[in-house]
């Protein structure tokens, strides 16, 4: 079987007489190279982390154990409210754009897959990126979830959030959002899907940016090691990441929900 290689590729573009590389495209780790989850610093599949500690707080929802199960499609149009440790923001989706990566982040939201999740590669003047699960289990259920890629209908200006890849039809979990207008990944296959609303744009750019390629606090993480330690090899290696405290959709107004954590999507989709 052939094994799909880790998307971290460099994008060479050459400025006046330097020479010098520029950012790399926003790639994940692909699924055939992650192992299975085996830590034992991070929380147990289905069970809450202990107190104090700086693993992820509270129970994944069971569901995020079976992707192929979660397949709701989402409405044209909704709205997705992150809590982060630097305040909140708004994503606004627009299904039409890319109906395939608005169905799997609806999934995703809707079972609270980016809940303690970390933004764990964060480039100035490019990209935010995250979507890794808190949960080695989680993880390593979602490895393989790939979903086609939909053909792109919007530009990866500023504020726009689309899915990252490790090739073509390699989408799975991991997004980011883009810190200035990236439009030449337009090219590339990425399709943007929602926009993150202006005032949440000044929330997403006091996210640190202190790791990663260039940056004065020296390489990023590993998404391999994310995906089979989880949140606790951040916290320890990288203490000063920002995370996800929860991602929720937002009920349409003059409506209420009765939905309560982990319940299952009530219609049939990502």
């Amino acid at each position: 079987m052939v094994t799909k290689k880790i998307a971290w590729l460099v994008i060479a573009v050459f400025l006046g007489s330097g020479g010098r590389a520029s950012a790399q495209t926003p790639g994940q780790a692909s699924g055939g190279a992650t192992a299975q989850p085996k830590t034992g610093s991070a929380s147990k599949s289905g069970t809450a982390a202990r107190p104090g500690s700086t693993a992820t707080r509270a129970a994944f929802d069971p569901a995020l154990l079976k992707p192929a199960l979660l397949k709701a499609k989402a409405p044209e149009h909704y709205q997705v409210k992150f809590a982060t440790t630097k305040g909140e923001f708004t994503v606004s989706v627009t299904r039409a754009w890319a109906p395939i990566g608005a169905d799997r982040f609806y999934n995703l939201v809707r079972h609270h897959f980016f809940d303690n999740a970390t933004f764990f590669r964060v480039i100035t003047d490019f990209v935010a990126q995250f979507g890794v699960s808190a949960y080695p289990a989680v993880s390593a259920a979602w490895k393989n979830a790939d979903i086609k890629d939909d053909p792109v209908t919007q530009s990866n200006k500023k504020g726009s959030l689309t899915f990252a890849t490790a090739g073509p039809n390699t989408r799975t979990t991991q997004l980011f959002i883009n810190l200035k207008d990236n439009t030449r990944l337009d090219s590339m296959g990425f399709a943007p899907f929602a926009v993150v609303d202006e005032d949440g744009m000044n929330v997403v750019g006091q996210l640190y940016q202190g790791y990663g390629e260039g940056a004065p606090g020296g390489a990023g993480p590993d998404q391999d090691q994310i995906q089979t330690k989880g949140k606790p090899y951040l916290d320890n290696g990288w203490p000063k990441l920002d995370s996800i405290k929860t991602a929720r959709v937002i009920p349409p107004v003059g409506t209420t929900t009765t939905e309560k954590p982990g319940a299952a999507p009530a219609a049939k989709k990502p």
